[in-house]
């Protein structure tokens, strides 16, 4: 059983050995094919088809097996059942973007031979973007064989024949279709034209009645106009001679005016000159405001040019303080590390000076990059009080610049309009001044957090210091005592035998009796197994001391009461 899943023509990038790139618009069809016999199983075929060349053939046959490893050899996160509704979601976006000039999503069929023919050819879904092109999936398409090509004609041939038949019975019923419907309409249009005959008799009998009418009332209406025509004459007559007095009269009262015009005009003319004088000083006046503004006007530039200035070296001080940051915590990773070098110190009694001298060596550097970082933090307070010192330069400068617009106000209301323009302009100018300081009183607080943290963390490393003094002084103490004890050992061993004990036939020591000064004692060699016990208790109290030694009642119980010297 076969589902057709996907089955349209794609234009496909065509790249093969020593030719130049082509683009070809070739058919691409998908299949799920499903068989039962013996064993359920579904396969996937995809086959690459050209319309024009019923030659050009390329199949790919993918099982589960086989997309298991095609699944590990191109890191797809897609299951089997998922794969084919994905791949058709990809061929879909490639139909989006071809008809693009530069398309996001591609499909390229690439060969390794010149010609595609009889030569495995690569299908690729290539997404491109400016900086690569990244390949989502490389499917391995085979060409078809002599075999796959015939059986494939031959099902292009069956599938054409079906579509011939059922092309060849559509034509029959519509034929049939069209014969019924002409009879209809040549009978409906022989009934037509019976009545298109009776209607055109009865429009002419109707015309000739109502030309006649229409001729009447002709002759009436033209006798009704000459009478209206002869009214409106005389009525055009009457009103033509009264409006030639009224006309007249006009006249009359037009020359009054004019004169009255006259004498008013001189008087306007007087004003005229008056205004342009006064136009004139306020045109000086007019200059010599706008060079202030001007001036205004590059002090607000300059003003803006230092606020940038100011934001840049805020920028970098944040940069500065994030390495810092990143500093501080690369010290408390290796804080850690050392006290993880501590617990291995104390599990292995032979080691634990040479860690002590790497610790040591660590602690030195570390102090080193500390005091790197309290000068840099010093740098860091002495360039913040700077730019304090700078703003309240601006801030003076501000006060000046508002007094200068304060006393410009009292100038002519066009000029209030600009200045009021300019005040907006510097109260921006304020408000970004406002947020430098809030973003400087932020800066302020990270840095004394920061130095918070560094004096924790010196905390910190004077208190490993602490407990690598108090280990060093328990394991010399603990040396010691093992020393005494062993030479304790050996002192009785020697005086109260004088030869080793003997072994006997199983391998084992027989204790040996030996009279010394009239007291005779049996010992067995076992008990000279005490000193590693007793080595092997210290090893285990030195690694389970978790704080200093004088704090830990219950470990100065297990020695005896006895207080390590040294600490």
């Amino acid at each position: 059983m076969t589902e057709v899943l996907f089955n349209e023509v794609l234009t496909l990038q065509v790249k093969s050995k020593d030719c130049e790139d082509r683009r070809t618009n070739i058919r691409v069809t998908i299949e799920l094919q499903s068989t039962t016999n013996p064993i359920h199983k579904k396969d996937l075929v995809v086959r690459l088809t050209d319309d024009a060349d019923p030659f050009f053939l390329y199949n790919l046959n993918i099982s589960e097996e086989d997309f298991q490893s095609l699944k590990i050899q191109q890191g797809l996160l897609v299951e089997f059942s998922a794969f084919p509704q994905r791949f058709v979601d990809l061929l879909q976006q490639c139909i989006q973007e071809q008809t693009k000039d530069i398309p996001r999503f591609l499909l390229q069929l690439i060969s390794s031979a010149p010609v595609l023919d009889h030569t495995p050819a690569f299908l690729n879904v290539v997404e491109t973007n400016p900086f690569k092109h990244l390949t989502h999936l490389s499917l391995k398409l085979l060409p078809g064989t002599d075999a796959t090509v015939k059986k494939y004609l031959a099902i292009c041939l069956k599938c054409l024949k079906e579509e011939k038949l059922r092309l060849e019975q559509n034509l029959k019923k519509t034929e049939e279709d069209l014969s019924r419907q002409l009879n209809y309409t040549q009978q409906t249009l022989f009934e037509k034209s019976r009545e298109l005959d009776q209607l055109r008799s009865e429009w002419t009998t109707q015309s000739t009645t109502l030309t006649n009418k229409h001729t009447q009332e002709l002759t009436t209406e033209r006798e009704k106009t000459l009478q209206a025509q002869t009214q409106c004459q005389q009525q055009l007559e009457q009103q033509r001679k009264d409006l030639e007095d009224l006309h007249k009269k006009s006249i009359q009262q037009l020359q009054s005016r004019l004169s009255e015009l006259e004498i008013s005009n001189k008087d306007l003319t007087e004003r005229r000159y008056k205004a342009d004088s006064a136009i004139r000083d306020l045109k000086t006046r007019l200059t010599g405001l706008e060079d202030e503004c001007h001036r205004a006007k590059q002090e607000v530039l300059l003003l803006r040019r230092e606020n940038s200035t100011l934001d840049a070296e805020c920028h970098e001080k944040e940069k500065h303080i994030n390495q810092l940051q990143m500093r501080v915590a690369v010290l408390e990773q290796e804080i850690k590390d050392k006290d993880q070098l501590v617990t291995r110190t104390k599990e292995v009694l032979a080691a634990t000076q040479e860690q002590k001298v790497s610790i040591e060596e660590n602690l030195e550097e570390k102090q080193v990059h500390i005091e790197k970082l309290e000068a840099t933090i010093r740098s860091l307070s002495e360039e913040l009080l700077k730019a304090n010192e700078i703003l309240k330069k601006l801030q003076g400068d501000m006060k000046t610049l508002m007094a200068k617009l304060k006393l410009k106000n009292t100038v002519t209301i066009q000029q209030e309009k600009l200045l009021a323009e300019k005040e907006e302009k510097l109260q921006k100018g304020q408000n970004e001044l406002q947020s430098v300081h809030q973003t400087l009183g932020l800066k302020e607080e990270e840095i004394s957090k920061l130095q918070e943290q560094l004096e924790a963390m010196l905390q910190k490393l004077e208190e490993s210091k602490q407990l690598l003094k108090t280990n060093e002084n328990v394991i010399t103490w603990l040396n010691k005592q093992l020393n005494e004890n062993h030479l304790a050992r050996k002192q009785e061993l020697l005086g109260t035998y004088d030869s080793p004990p003997a072994l006997s036939s199983n391998g084992t020591f027989k204790p040996k009796t030996v009279t010394h000064n009239v007291v005779s004692s049996t010992y067995n060699y076992y008990s000279t197994s005490g000193i590693g016990c007793l080595a092997t208790s210290a090893l285990t109290y030195k690694s389970s001391i978790p704080q200093p030694f004088l704090t830990n009642r219950a470990n100065y119980h297990l020695l005896g009461g006895m207080q390590p010297q040294g600490i």
